[in-house]
């Protein structure tokens, strides 16, 4: 994986704290663990980790959890894991997410990667989950710009993945201040907290 960092919901960094490990498969992208795992050498670890795995692997083509094998390897996965995870690209239908909302409640982290930032589909996507009743840990991770930072964790995430190209901080753009562009708004009031469209 290429040399990214964790950042929790005030900017600081959490890498060295961070025990997830991605699932190694064929599609998956740089940047949404900082370390990866082969499914052969987890099932040989003698501790239990914690793991990230795809989501689209999961589903069937009608957006229903699959069954026979993959449900047997999923069981698997759960019995050599300490927390299970799944990371998910923004592109995903987030109509199909309610149907899947109990699976989905049941994950300990959910990395939200976004391929390339087109529309505002990242937003709504973690709102849904938030929507859903989700109360564990969302992150982004890919191609979100730094100046959406505030508004992802007014819609409620977490944490994010950010590239060491990120991190630097240019002339033009600090990146603290992506996490406290909103905090002062709202008659002091943490932004974070308050409903998307609040007009407090």
């Amino acid at each position: 994986m290429g040399n990214h960092q964790v950042l929790n919901n005030s900017g600081i960094n959490i890498s060295s704290q961070d025990t997830w490990y991605a699932l190694t498969t064929a599609e998956l992208p740089d940047g949404i663990a900082l370390t990866h795992i082969s499914l052969l050498e987890l099932l040989h670890k003698q501790e239990k980790l914690n793991v990230l795995l795809p989501f689209a692997d999961l589903l069937s083509a009608t957006n229903t959890l699959v069954g026979g094998l993959l449900q047997q390897v999923y069981e698997l996965l759960i019995h050599h894991t300490g927390r299970l995870g799944v990371w998910m690209t923004a592109d995903t239908d987030a109509d199909a997410l309610a149907g899947l909302s109990e699976f989905l409640l049941a994950q300990a982290l959910i990395v939200v990667h976004v391929p390339a930032f087109t529309d505002g589909r990242d937003f709504s996507f973690v709102q849904t989950l938030r929507q859903l009743g989700y109360k564990g840990e969302i992150r982004m991770a890919g191609a979100f710009g730094r100046d959406q930072i505030a508004y992802l964790l007014r819609v409620g995430a977490d944490s994010f993945v950010l590239s060491e190209h990120d991190m630097k901080s240019s002339t033009d753009f600090d990146l603290s201040q992506a996490f406290t562009a909103l905090a002062s708004a709202h008659s002091g009031r943490s932004a974070a907290s308050l409903p998307m469209f609040s007009g407090a």
